[in-house]
């Protein structure tokens, strides 16, 4: 049975075990609306855990002002902590578990036992900005026109200019300007659950590797929802069990029986689970073994940019990007680790953003997005550009296909070639590009001994 209190004026729906005594708790801090949690908790509840959804500040059923990513997280979450290992049903041992925005709460919550954090919209900097700095508009535009406020906003459209002035609220145009903050991190033991289709994935992997205490990291062929509908590398073999997981994780944490940091991730188009690879990727040379079709030479338009959720790609009039694609394969490829472009390459314009785009081929020429990064620049090439973390089985007669742009759009704000900031420029000019093939390469990590491994056991041991 689920009642339902307020904390310090948060509204808070528990759900206690059956058997009556002191257990350990779980808590899920979230914007979302805690009534949605509600059949997870009878299942954390059925399985010995006193759980708990809240509201957090300013949201659904809970009082005062909603300021995303504010203060007033940490000092909530530690507040409601308190509450718990006051009450008779508690053991003193808790669990802050959430995911997308409610793992940035359950990560800065103070004095939690242990964390599971899924999908983690960390901060305003780190879901605003790509680490190399272009703006995450479309995911951005979003998630605040739906929940930066109490009501929902209608935002302007993606191409209105300025960018600051798309969505009506105080918070958005100072959404760009917050400043990065270090991972956030404790000695506790850390369950990081990611997707590789889900924007935050590299997010994930870093929460992981930089976690000072024991961390492991559960990667699959998911998206931000952690299901695999959209995914088609996704097999029988990936599909788990998570609220198992979850639970028993948290058990073998708060007994103190996790150390070290490993994981599993899902290698798409397998039924394989592997261990992360670390490393640097090794060299797939645009020379050897991708050949130019079109574009070492291209204007990159911010007027008729190219968009991040079109994969066709014209085949007349002057050519928008660099267009590259290599033999079919002769054989499976299994690529498991960090992928990157190295390019040499120019712009006429004080500051351009490089978009690169891999793409899978089938043998009957249907496109399938792998991966996409971008980068912004001052200054020419040669210069890098991060893939993110790449995790699949590619079978044999597959063709790779590398596109390099000028632009990403709507996924990312249109850069204005100016010099201006991207998200006051109100005016735009097109961008001649070179891209040097001859000094440039795709670099992914082949791996020639995939060994499956048993996900659930290299995340409970």
């Amino acid at each position: 049975m689920t009642t339902t209190v307020r904390i310090d004026g948060l509204a808070t729906d528990i759900c206690l075990p059956p058997a009556p005594g002191a257990h350990p708790a779980v808590v899920i801090r979230t914007p979302y609306d805690r009534r949605r949690h509600r059949a997870e908790l009878r299942g954390w509840a059925d399985r010995g855990f006193a759980a708990l959804a809240q509201d957090v500040r300013g949201r659904h059923a809970s009082q005062g002002d909603w300021h995303p990513y504010g203060a007033h997280e940490p000092e909530d979450g530690g507040t409601t902590l308190d509450w718990i290992r006051a009450q008779r049903w508690s053991n003193g041992h808790i669990v802050a578990a959430g995911a997308s925005y409610a793992a940035h709460c359950a990560l800065v919550t103070p004095g939690a036992d242990a964390v599971i954090a899924a999908v983690p919209a960390l901060g305003l900097a780190e879901t605003g900005r790509e680490t190399t700095g272009p703006e995450r508009l479309r995911a951005r535009v979003g998630w605040w026109s739906q929940y930066g406020a109490r009501a929902p906003r209608t935002p302007k459209a993606m191409k209105h200019l300025p960018v600051s002035e798309i969505l009506d609220l105080p918070a958005w145009p100072a959404l760009w300007h917050a400043p990065r903050r270090a991972v956030p991190g404790t000695r506790v033991p850390l369950l990081a659950v990611g997707g590789s289709r889900d924007p935050f994935a590299e997010d994930t992997i870093r929460l992981w590797r930089h976690w000072p205490g024991p961390a492991r990291l559960l990667l699959g062929p998911w998206g931000h929802r952690l299901t695999a509908q959209q995914a088609p590398e996704a097999r029988p073999g990936h599909r788990l069990n998570l609220g198992e997981l979850y639970t028993s994780w948290a058990r073998a944490a708060l007994a103190g029986t996790l150390a070290g940091r490993t994981g599993a991730v899902a290698l798409g188009g397998s039924d394989h689970w592997c261990r992360p690879r670390p490393g640097h990727p090794a060299t797939f040379a645009f020379g050897t073994r991708l050949r130019l079709l079109n574009g070492a030479d291209f204007i990159a338009d911010p007027h008729h940019p190219v968009r991040s959720d079109d994969l066709n790609v014209p085949d007349q009039g002057t050519p928008d990007r660099c267009l590259l694609l290599s033999p079919p394969l002769p054989r499976p490829l299994d690529i498991l680790g960090p992928a990157e472009a190295r390019l040499d390459a120019v712009a006429d314009a004080p500051c351009a953003d490089w978009a690169v785009r891999l793409v899978a081929l089938d043998p009957a020429g249907r496109a399938e997005p792998l991966a996409t990064g971008i980068v912004r620049r001052t200054e020419d090439g040669p210069f890098t550009v991060p893939l993110g973390h790449l995790a699949r089985r590619l079978r044999a007669g597959t063709r790779l296909r590398l596109e390099v742009a000028g632009h990403h759009f709507p996924a990312h704000a249109r850069n204005p070639h100016t010099g201006e900031d991207p998200v006051t420029a109100t005016r735009l000019l097109p961008s001649h590009r070179t891209v040097r093939t001859r000094g440039s390469a795709l670099c992914l990590r082949v791996d020639r001994d995939v060994r499956h491994l048993d996900p659930a056991q290299e995340i409970l041991t």
